[in-house]
């Protein structure tokens, strides 16, 4: 896999840590010199698509807003837009050839939340948390927790303070939101998981296996149930396969339940996740049932 396909499953953008971690400095490196990657902020990097959408922005007399702004910014995502998130005012007629290349909103914008023709960091946040599905828009709001950008309390006063509609959506996500999740395709995954009634997915929870201390990629304590982000890299490796058996069997030791699924699976068959995810708290309370016997009525 080449790294312009690791920053891509990556959400689009990345820390230089995490890419020469998968990619090699070598690699990192050439990426610079040629321009497929663009630095964005201290230490963080995005593929030159984050620059390219600022151009088409400005082309179109639009402001380059949402999940296009939070990969400029640096902060990962579920994925990268195809084509970028362009704002506009209420009353703008968007040329039909525009449309070609961009994806137009029609939202007001105060000349104080726009910098270098993107949305500031505050504003796609707001904009991300207001009209993102969870799934969506946890991702990026991980992502930015995770690069310090704010605080876990400020985001909680920023969600908060948001007026009209989305503001519910909004802070529901304020609320699961963590810099524990490690890439963009957990914090996915968790955003599907909390579609699911009665379903706890805490991440990185620590869990007491077989002498070990384990940090699942997310784990709900009360079904005993693991789930795990099944990484992209290739685990065919004999180190890396005999880690993988390690840790399961160590969870089947301590009976807990462990479902596992793809990155494929997470980003384009999110039903077959959730509808898997249901069946296991279905299948966990039907065993709570059945441990704790009979309940016998008094006559």
């Amino acid at each position: 896999m080449d790294l312009t396909s690791h920053v891509t499953i990556l959400g689009g953008a990345a820390s230089r840590a995490v890419i020469v971690e998968r990619c090699g400095r070598l690699e990192f490196d050439r990426a610079v010199r040629e321009g497929i990657l663009v630095r964005v902020a201290r230490g963080r990097y995005a593929l030159a698509t984050a620059s390219q959408a600022v151009v088409v922005a400005a082309t179109w007399g639009g402001v380059l807003a949402m999940r296009s702004a939070a990969q400029r910014h640096g902060w990962g995502q579920k994925l990268v837009p195809e084509k970028p998130d362009v704002c506009f005012p209420r009353n703008h007629r968007v040329d039909p050839e525009a449309r070609k290349v961009l994806v137009p909103h029609w939202l007001d914008i105060d000349e104080g939340d726009v910098e270098a023709g993107v949305t500031t960091k505050r504003r796609t946040l707001i904009d991300c948390l207001r009209n993102l599905p969870v799934d969506e828009s946890l991702p990026i709001v991980d992502s930015a927790l995770r690069a310090d950008d704010l605080t876990y309390a400020e985001l909680q006063r920023l969600a908060h303070g948001m007026k009209g509609r989305g503001r519910t959506r909004a802070m529901a996500v304020a609320r699961l939101a963590s810099s524990k999740p490690p890439n963009p395709y957990e914090s996915t995954l968790r955003g599907l998981a909390a579609q699911v009634a009665g379903l706890t997915a805490l991440p990185q929870h620590p869990v007491k296996a077989w002498g070990r201390t384990l940090h699942p990629d997310l784990f709900d304590p009360g079904l005993g149930l693991v789930i795990e982000a099944e990484s992209f890299q290739w685990h065919g490796k004999t180190a890396a396969l005999t880690r993988d058996c390690l840790r399961y069997n160590a969870f089947a030791l301590v009976d807990l339940t462990v479902i596992r699924f793809s990155w494929y699976q997470v980003m384009f068959q999110p039903e077959y996740v959730v509808d898997v995810l249901v069946r296991c708290v279905e299948r966990a309370r039907e065993h709570a049932n059945v441990a704790r016997g009979p309940t016998v009525v008094a006559a």
